[in-house]
C-alpha cells in the first residue's frame, strides 16, 4: 500500500536550495504504536482484574458491592486523570503527560501485587487509574496530531488495537496462571501474578514514549516552529509539511484568544455534544460488562464440569475481539466513521438480545456464541472509532482539554458499569441485564445516525471549518 503519493524529483537550484524530502510511513507507524501502548495498559488492567476477582472474592469474602468497587476503583483514578490530562497536555505537552501516566501505572501494578487488604488494593488501583486516565485520551490526541489525514483513522486505531491485544494476551495469561496451581494457590498467589505482570507493558510504554518526539502541532503552538516543521517533514514530506505548517499556524492565529468556555457555545458546542454522545455509548453498549465479568458470567452459564472453562471462554472472546479490531482498522478510512459506528451499535443490540434469550433458556453455549458476536460488533465500530473521532472534532488549542472532558464522561460511565454490573446480575439476572444493554445499543445507533458527522479523509483544519460553516 502506498501511504504517500510519490512526489516528483526536484533539482536543487537558487529558487529551491533545499532538496525535497519524502515522508516516512514507517516512522509514523512507530509513533502511533508507541503512543498506542497506552491502550495495552488499559486492556491489560480490564482483563487482569476480571481473572483475579473470583480469587479475591474468596480471599477477602467480598460482597457483590465490594467486588464492584475493587474492579471500578481504577475508574475513580481514571476520571481524575482524564479530567486533568487535557489541561496538562496543553501546558506541558502530550508526550510528558503520557510519560507520567506510564510511570504511575508501573508503580500501581507492582503495588497491587503486594497488597494484603481490599483497602490497599483499591488505593493501588486508583493510582493505576490515574496513570491510565492521563494516557488514554492523550494517546489518541498524540496520534491524531502526527498522522496524515488520509490514514489518520487507521493509525489512530492503533490505540484500540493494542487495547484489544492487551485483553487477548491477558486472557491467555490468566488461563495459564489459573492452571499453575489449585484453587488455594490462586487465592493466595495467583491473583498477585495476574495484577503484577501489568508492570511489564507499563515499562515498555514508558521507554517507547521516552524515545518519541513531541506532537508537531503542539511544538508549533508552543513557538517551536522549526522543530514542528522538521517533524511534519519527516512524517509527510517537504511539500506536505509546508502546507500543514501554514494551516496549523492559521488555525493557531485564529484561535489564539480561545478559552475553555468556548466549548459551551457555538461553534464548538456542536462537536462537544457529539463527543459526549460518542463517549456515552462507547460504554453504555455494555461490552465492559463482558470484559470485567466474563469469567464469572461464563462460569455461571457453563458450570464447573471443565476446569478453568471460564478463562478459556474469555480467551476465545478476546481472540474474536482482536480479529474484528483489524476489520475495523481496515474499514475506518474506507467505509468511513459513521457507517461503522451505526452498524456496530445496532449489531451489539441484536447480540445483546441473543445473550438475554440464552440466559432465559439456560443455553450455555449460546451465551458464549452471543458474547462473541456482541464483542465482534463492538470491536470494529464503537471500540476504535470513538477514540479516533473524538479528538478529530476539535481545533488544536482545544483538542487536549475537550478530548479529556469527553473521556471523563466515558470513564465515569465505565465506573458505573464496573460498579453496578454485579448488582444487576444479582437483581435482574443475565436476561434482565442484557435486555438493558440491548435497549442502550439500539438507542445509541439511532442517536449516532442522527447527529454524528463523517470525518473520513478530512484534515483536522477542514473538520474545524465544518463547525464554523454550520454555525
Amino acid at each position: 500500500m502506498q501511504f504517500f503519493r510519490k512526489k516528483s524529483d526536484m533539482t536543487a537550484s537558487t529558487s529551491a536550495p533545499a532538496a525535497q524530502k519524502q515522508g516516512s510511513m514507517k516512522y509514523v507507524v512507530i509513533l502511533a504504536l508507541s503512543a498506542g501502548m497506552a491502550g495495552l495498559l488499559y486492556g491489560y488492567d480490564t482483563v487482569s482484574i476480571s481473572g483475579a476477582i473470583e480469587f479475591l472474592r474468596q480471599a477477602y469474602d467480598l460482597s457483590s458491592g465490594m467486588q464492584g468497587l475493587v474492579i471500578s476503583s481504577i475508574m475513580i483514578g481514571g476520571v481524575i486523570g482524564v479530567g486533568f490530562s487535557g489541561f496538562l497536555a496543553d501546558r506541558i505537552g502530550r508526550r510528558k503527560v503520557l510519560l507520567i501516566g506510564a510511570a504511575l501505572f508501573f508503580a500501581a501494578a507492582l503495588w497491587s501485587a503486594f497488597t494484603y487488604s481490599p483497602g490497599t488494593l483499591i488505593a493501588a488501583r486508583i493510582i493505576g487509574g490515574l496513570g491510565i486516565g492521563l494516557a488514554s485520551a492523550l494517546a489518541i490526541t498524540y496520534i491524531t496530531e502526527c498522522a496524515p489525514a488520509k490514514y489518520r483513522g487507521t493509525l489512530s486505531s492503533a490505540y484500540q488495537l493494542l487495547t484489544i491485544l492487551g485483553i487477548f494476551l491477558t486472557n491467555v495469561i490468566n488461563f495459564w496462571i489459573a492452571g499453575m496451581g489449585d484453587l488455594n494457590w490462586g487465592i493466595n498467589a495467583g491473583w498477585r501474578w495476574m495484577l503484577g505482570i501489568g508492570a511489564l507493558p507499563a515499562a515498555i510504554f514508558f521507554i517507547a514514549l521516552f524515545l518519541s518526539p513531541e506532537s508537531p502541532r503542539f511544538l508549533i503552538q508552543s513557538g517551536k516552529e522549526e522543530a514542528g516543521f522538521k517533524l511534519l517533514e519527516k512524517i509527510g514530506g517537504t511539500e506536505e509539511a509546508h502546507r500543514e505548517l501554514e494551516e496549523v499556524k492559521a488555525s493557531i492565529e485564529r484561535d489564539k484568544n480561545g478559552k475553555l468556555s468556548d466549548l459551551f457555545r457555538k461553534p464548538l458546542l456542536i462537536p462537544f455534544l457529539i463527543g459526549l454522545l460518542l463517549a456515552t455509548f462507547n460504554q453504555l453498549g455494555g461490552q465492559n460488562a463482558v470484559s470485567y465479568y466474563g469469567p464469572t458470567m461464563f462460569k455461571a452459564a457453563l458450570g464447573n464440569d471443565i476446569p478453568n472453562v471460564e478463562f478459556l471462554c474469555s480467551s476465545l472472546v478476546g481472540l474474536v475481539e482482536l480479529l474484528f479490531t483489524f476489520v475495523g482498522m481496515y474499514l475506518i478510512d474506507k467505509a468511513g466513521r459513521k457507517p461503522l459506528l451505526v452498524s456496530s451499535a445496532a449489531g451489539m443490540g441484536v447480540f445483546a438480545a441473543v445473550i438475554a434469550f440464552a440466559f432465559a433458556a439456560n443455553i450455555g453455549w449460546l451465551v458464549i456464541a452471543g458474547a462473541c458476536g456482541f464483542i465482534a460488533f463492538f470491536a470494529f465500530g464503537l471500540g476504535p472509532v470513538t477514540w479516533v473521532m473524538i479528538p478529530e472534532l476539535f481545533p488544536t488549542y482545544m483538542r487536549g482539554r475537550a478530548s479529556g472532558l469527553c473521556t471523563v464522561l466515558l470513564w465515569g460511565i465505565n465506573f458505573c458499569v464496573g460498579q453496578f454490573t454485579p448488582m444487576m446480575f444479582e437483581g435482574m439476572g443475565g436476561t434482565g441485564t442484557f435486555i438493558f444493554w440491548m435497549v442502550m445499543d439500539f438507542l445509541g445507533a439511532i442517536l449516532i445516525f442522527k447527529f454524528a458527522p463523517e470525518t473520513k479523509g478530512k484534515t483536522l483544519e477542514e473538520i474545524q471549518a465544518l463547525w464554523t460553516k454550520k454555525n
